[in-house]
């Protein structure tokens, strides 16, 4: 790898730094603004004003609130992620047993979308066929008709239940990667339309360019054109869009988390705002935020590996 390409790597590393405070700055000012006391929820609505004063003190909630926010912000600079106010683990070890099934799903639902719509672009391209693009567009609309919710709570019913083809509940015993099939294909689905319609795009437009007819004139077979020009440069665009939808890809997957229960990073977010738990939040808030910068990472070195111009201009 040349030096150019780490220095590039290495500015983007950098704007973890400002997207990290930004996160955690902003998830500390909402939390603070939102209703509910974190002590009443630990130890509930009829313990004595003592216990519950006592229980502030000892988790620094009476000290001011810039004193509260220095402190989070010193405490995450030293990877000190606090504890968890219900669970009275170390929020680290909560998130570390929790992030490889987070991770799975999104790997598996990247992977599920680009399988889904591969294949459906290369057929809307080369086909030539209006009612093939017609029957694709459908597709799209009755894909991006179905919330993910929904069509996880169908695919559960359906798969889980009454076929039995997959587990049901929650991942014990380690990472099950088969309870997280079905999570990962609703998330995939709800991402494959729009892949769908930008690789066809780029596919029509390598299709019928110029070093794509170079390539049949010098007598190259037609997979070898294909897949070794049209599509090589056609999913460029693809590889952008699908950086781009990160972020709907995070949330998709805390959704189905809960739709699927799984033990998930999702899960956890979702029962740590319901008991106020404010460290395990804002630590979340900051490891989402840094896998949606490195996923854009990797995003941008995918690009510069399919056209080595555009790392060159990076």
């Amino acid at each position: 790898m040349s030096g150019s390409k780490w220095l590039y790597i290495g500015k983007r590393l950098l704007l973890l730094i400002p997207t990290v405070w930004g996160c955690a700055t902003l998830t500390f000012f909402l939390l603070k603004l939102t209703p509910g006391d974190p002590a009443v929820q630990a130890l509930g609505p009829k313990a004595s004003k003592q216990a519950l004063a006592a229980l502030r003190e000892s988790w620094g909630l009476n000290d001011p609130l810039w004193q509260q926010y220095l402190r989070f912000l010193g405490d995450l600079c030293t990877g000190n992620l606090g504890t968890s106010y219900s669970a009275k683990a170390p929020v680290a070890e909560l998130i570390a047993t929790r992030l490889p099934v987070t991770l799975i799903i999104m790997i598996l639902a990247a992977l599920f979308a680009v399988l889904i719509a591969l294949p459906l672009s290369i057929w809307v391209a080369t086909s030539g066929s209006r009612w093939v693009g017609e029957f694709v567009r459908i597709l799209n609309a009755v894909a991006q008709g179905f919330p993910t919710f929904f069509l996880g709570a169908l695919l559960l019913q359906f798969f889980a239940i009454q076929l039995g083809w997959f587990p049901i509940g929650s991942v014990s015993g380690g990472v099950d990667v088969a309870a997280l099939v079905l999570p990962s294909i609703a998330v995939a689905v709800a991402i494959a339309p729009i892949l769908i319609r930008s690789l066809t795009q780029s596919l029509k437009d390598s299709v019928s360019s110029e070093y794509v007819n170079f390539g049949k004139a010098k007598g190259l077979s037609y997979g070898k054109v294909l897949f070794g020009y049209a599509l090589r440069n056609g999913s460029m665009s693809a590889v952008s869009v699908l950086g781009i939808q990160v972020g709907f890809l995070v949330g998709g997957t805390l959704v189905v988390e809960n739709v699927f229960a799984v033990p998930g990073l999702g899960q956890l977010l979702m029962d740590s705002v319901m008991k106020r738990d404010f460290p395990v939040v804002q630590s979340l808030t900051v490891i989402f935020g840094i896998i949606v910068v490195l996923v854009y990472l990797i995003t941008d070195l995918a690009y510069g590996a399919l056209d080595p111009r555009a790392a060159k201009r990076g």
